[in-house]
């Protein structure tokens, strides 16, 4: 990549030596790049406004290795205001997307579903649905999608009377307990979860199962839009 311009919101900026910022954008064309915005931290840039979180953007950006440098910057549209628990939902999507998604790894489905959910949450629509629909939609990008409607020992379909426990490397496998337990899903709530019947037997048993693939994923490091969310 030598000179590129992309369709992007920013996931993260801080700041990077003395007048500059170290920005994380979320572009349509090659997902996660790491970009170094030199001069902005100064008040009187215009720019400095724009490469904040949730803002529209077309950004252009020159270099050829990982690090990329800011060449120009506009917005699009104007930034999706949320507050309150939509905002801590928005955040920890950035997170997610910031921790987990490699550089420049094009996710067009991902970019695509994530404005969504920004439109979603700022509309009010119920957050628990969107975030686990998300969580899943990543994991699959990753390469972890989740099989909702077999069993990965007997490859037969689920069934819908009897409860399974996740094994994080190969799937649902029929429970040996056959009783409800904090590691044990009823098949009838993964299929659930699979066709998007967000029952709340299913919304709490995909919170525990994203959470339990995610957990290896993000390591030790405790997500910080997760506390914020905690706090309030």
């Amino acid at each position: 990549m030598n000179h590129s311009s992309f369709e992007a919101f920013v996931l993260h900026r801080r700041p990077y030596r003395e007048t500059s910022f170290l920005v994380d954008i979320f572009s349509r064309e090659s997902g996660r790049i790491s970009l170094v915005a030199k001069g902005v931290r100064n008040s009187k840039s215009a720019n400095r406004s724009l490469l904040q979180p949730f803002v529209p953007l077309q950004i252009s950006l020159v270099g050829r290795h990982e690090l990329k440098n800011l060449k120009q910057v506009e917005s699009t549209g104007r930034a999706i205001p949320l507050q309150g628990t939509a905002l801590f939902c928005a955040l920890y999507l950035n997170e997610l997307l910031q921790r987990l998604l490699p550089l420049e790894l094009s996710a067009e489905n991902l970019f695509d579903a994530y404005v969504q959910s920004l439109l979603k949450l700022q509309a009010g629509q119920a957050f628990e649905p969107l975030l686990r629909e998300y969580e899943l939609l990543l994991l699959a990008e990753l390469g972890y999608q989740i099989d909702f409607y077999h069993d990965a020992e007997s490859e037969q379909a689920l069934r819908g009377d009897k409860f399974y426990c996740l094994d994080i490397e190969r799937g649902f496998v029929l429970s040996p307990v056959q009783k409800a337990s904090a590691s044990d899903f009823l098949g009838e709530w993964l299929l659930q979860i699979a066709g998007g019947d967000w029952q709340p037997h299913a919304l709490r048993s995909a919170k525990l199962i994203n959470r339990m693939m995610l957990r290896p994923l993000l390591g030790n490091k405790p997500l910080k839009s997760r506390e914020l969310f905690q706090s309030n």
